[in-house]
């Protein structure tokens, strides 16, 4: 499977869900002052902002096969797993 944007992901629901979904890309700053918002802590809201711009930079990803191995199955993509969760 391949890396996919979050941007992507809110395509792929709009597209299964015939709703229009947006994605807006915050900065990290915009991103933690959403969360801390929301009543999530703000030492916790930075921290996590933190960690969506690593995967941003695609500091989780792999390809090795090891989430595979780990569910006993074949990883869905985005759109598949969108239409199970739909179904």
């Amino acid at each position: 499977m391949s890396a996919f944007t979050l941007a992507e992901l809110a395509a792929a629901i709009s597209a299964a869900t015939g709703k229009r979904i947006e994605y807006t890309d915050l900065t990290a700053d915009g991103f933690a002052r959403v969360l801390a918002d929301a009543g999530v802590p703000a030492e916790l809201a930075y921290v996590l902002a933190d960690a969506d711009l690593a995967m941003g930079r695609g500091e989780l990803f792999t390809d090795s096969g090891d989430l595979r191995r780990l569910i006993g199955r074949p990883t869905a993509t985005p759109a598949e797993a969108i239409a199970a969760a739909l179904d």
